[in-house]
């Protein structure tokens, strides 16, 4: 008994070779593309120059400056923001990054928020007494040259998508986070104690020299 053996039905020859030819025509698109990209870019063939033709800065107000510069914090953070998509891999979507934050914080005394009556003076003017507020923080003074991206990694698409935008990476997002954890460590260090220290310490020493026998120096108001 002999038992007869059946094959698939071949593809047509006619409809393989077109399937080859819009394969090839779609990777000869794509190709084009990315030549024709990395080629205007690379060989400028228009001679492209930059001018400045930027106005003059022009002053616009001038204020009087009525507070102690009492100290300065010098701070550093890494920022590591990560941003994945719901269902898909960080391979595919996603990207984190590595960014070095670091600048200087300011804290300073306002005396203009000093009210009539703070200064007293003893009637034989050798004692005085002078009420301040408290030092404040100023806000957070990144330093261009070193903050930085010190890591970027991105998903498949993200790459295609910032490749076909032509536009870097907005950093903004991350000098905003470099700021705020920087305040967060200037508050939680003791550089407004500091720089309540240092004013009294410039009063007393400014007041003694001008014959002043006895500086009380007093700090009014939450630190």
């Amino acid at each position: 008994m002999t038992t007869s053996r059946t094959t698939p039905p071949e593809v047509a020859p006619g409809r393989r070779r077109r399937w080859r030819y819009l394969a090839a025509f779609l990777v000869l698109a794509v190709l084009l593309v990315v030549g024709g990209r990395l080629a205007w870019s690379w060989l400028d063939p228009f001679g492209g120059r930059t001018i400045d033709r930027s106005q003059p800065a022009l002053l616009q107000s001038i204020k009087d400056m009525s507070r102690f510069e009492a100290a300065t914090g010098t701070f550093q953070v890494v920022v590591d923001l990560e941003k994945d998509a719901a269902f898909l891999p960080d391979a595919v979507k996603g990207t984190r990054t590595l960014f070095v934050g670091a600048g200087g914080v300011d804290a300073y005394v306002d005396f203009s928020a000093m009210g009539t009556d703070a200064v007293t003076v003893s009637p034989d003017r050798t004692q005085a007494t002078i009420r301040l507020p408290h030092a404040q923080l100023e806000k957070p003074n990144l330093d261009n040259g070193r903050s930085y991206v010190f890591a970027h990694e991105r998903g498949l698409f993200d790459r295609v998508q910032d490749f076909l935008s032509g536009s870097p990476s907005d950093q903004r997002e991350l000098y905003l986070l470099a700021e705020k954890k920087i305040t967060e460590a200037a508050v939680a260090s003791d550089l407004r104690a500091r720089a309540d220290a240092n004013t009294k310490a410039m009063l007393s020493g400014m007041l003694r020299s001008l014959g002043f026998t006895k500086v009380t120096v007093e700090f009014t108001g939450e630190p």
